[in-house]
């Protein structure tokens, strides 16, 4: 039996009101793939006022680095990174109109109090999964810095891919 509630990247802004922490959903659509070192160039690009990879306003960005596809897979092993890592960059781009994060993990309260402010959702991945994540991502295209190899910025796209609302748009989180 389906328990998840089924949204779509290209519409989930108007559906942020009805997400609270601990629901179970189901996200398919555009995904950017960005870690750590993603981050750090993209707030470098802003900062110098270049283009960016993609458009951060209401952009969803998965916190992972996949492994290479197995034949017949659009990836490898895809699980969710410890999202703190990237709490440091969040305030600039929620400024900017980022719609949500995927990861694992807690954030801080700056981040929660940030995606409150600016409406936005922190959702979380199962850890460990990476294969059954995989299995929910489609096609996978490198659009930014391949230099980074597996942490490089992917355009995903996804499909039915489960997750949980760790933080929403009231405050509320599974983490405190």
């Amino acid at each position: 039996m389906d328990t998840c509630k089924h949204y779509n990247t290209a519409d989930l802004r108007e559906h942020l009101s009805e997400l609270r922490a601990g629901d179970a959903i189901c996200l398919s659509g555009t995904v950017y793939c960005a870690r750590d070192a993603v981050h750090k160039k993209i707030t470098s690009l802003i900062r110098e006022g270049k283009k960016l990879p993609f458009e951060i306003k209401d952009a969803v960005i998965y916190y992972c680095g996949p492994t290479p596809a197995k034949p017949g897979m659009a990836i490898g092993s895809c699980g969710p990174t410890t999202s703190s890592r990237m709490d440091g960059f969040m305030e600039e781009l929620l400024e900017m109109g980022l719609l949500a994060t995927i990861g694992k993990g807690g954030r801080s309260k700056q981040v929660n109090d940030a995606m409150k402010k600016h409406g936005a959702v922190y959702l979380c991945a199962m850890g460990g999964a990476g294969a059954i994540a995989a299995s929910c991502i489609k096609s996978v295209e490198v659009i930014a810095f391949e230099e980074l190899g597996c942490e490089s910025c992917k355009k995903m796209v996804f499909e039915n891919f489960p997750l949980v609302v760790g933080n929403d748009i009231y405050g509320d989180s599974l983490f405190n």
